[in-house]
């Protein structure tokens, strides 16, 4: 092979590796072209999932915009919103304030413990009770069980003051009451399927309906603000004269029905 002819393939084998750089450099090139554009692409899509986020977390769930709902009051209440719910004979001199949250246990063992004295006790014309209802555990342990369960009572106490008793005592028995971690009172159906165990409420379509609508929902909000303003720390709480009932601890509501019997012959003394 010649000098001109060896140096001739050396020049052409130069031009060929130049021609590949370059088309490897423009594949490279065209490469970083597409990452950055898949990256502000998946930047947007995150900052616009983030925004959507913000967006939907900033819209009022349902109970915040259950308070611009109109308030209907259910049946046998008093008061400007209808959150005074007075039971008993209106020959009773005294009235027992009573505090409870549905979704509370300790609530549910007092009314399976005394709750029958209590309400034998209104019966029979010792005292009136007046019921005041809490919605407390469902923001410190989140969920709307509470909020919803007290607005089926508004629906029980919208037929009777007397389903709306029986409807409460079935909720807090052992059969029924959940768990205080377990929002089984946020679900309508396991709300009827309750009451179907009060005669009154059994088959009610009325009261089913109230329930399944939320009808008397905005009404639940008012009267767990009620709670709010009335001071009371927890429930069960119960007051008479302004003063609170309470076990031999001196400190808590009575659980047991000496007890009680105990506390509230001396509050009716008083």
């Amino acid at each position: 092979m010649s000098k001109r002819n060896s140096q001739a393939s050396k020049n052409a084998a130069r031009e060929r590796l130049r021609q590949e750089r370059e088309r490897q450099a423009k594949r490279a090139k065209i490469k970083r072209q597409v990452i950055v554009a898949c990256s502000i692409v998946g930047v947007l899509a995150i900052a616009g999932g983030i925004s959507y986020a913000v967006v939907q977390n900033n819209k009022p769930g349902y109970w915040d915009a259950a308070k611009d709902d109109k308030l209907v009051k259910p049946a046998n209440t008093t008061g400007a919103n209808g959150t005074t719910v007075v039971i008993g004979k209106a020959g009773a001199k005294k009235t027992l304030e009573m505090y409870e949250d549905p979704r509370c246990p300790v609530c549910a063992q007092f009314e399976q413990t005394v709750g029958s004295t209590l309400d034998k006790d209104v019966e029979d014309g010792k005292f009136k009770v007046q019921y005041i209802g809490a919605t407390f555990l469902d923001e410190s342990l989140s969920g709307e069980g509470s909020k919803n369960a007290l607005s089926a009572l508004g629906a029980a106490l919208n037929v009777s003051p007397e389903a709306f008793l029986q409807y409460k005592t079935a909720m807090y028995s052992a059969k029924w009451h959940p768990e205080e971690s377990d929002d089984k009172f946020k679900d309508d159906d396991y709300l009827i399927k309750i009451a179907d165990t009060v005669s009154a409420l059994k088959g009610n379509t009325k009261f089913q309906n109230a329930v399944k609508n939320g009808t008397y929902d905005k009404w639940a909000l008012e009267m767990s603000a009620k709670f709010d303003d009335s001071g009371v720390q927890g429930t069960p709480t119960l007051k008479m004269d302004g003063k609170a009932l309470t076990g031999a601890d001196g400190k808590n509501a009575p659980m047991t029905v000496a007890d009680f019997n105990t506390a509230i012959e001396a509050a009716l003394k008083a």
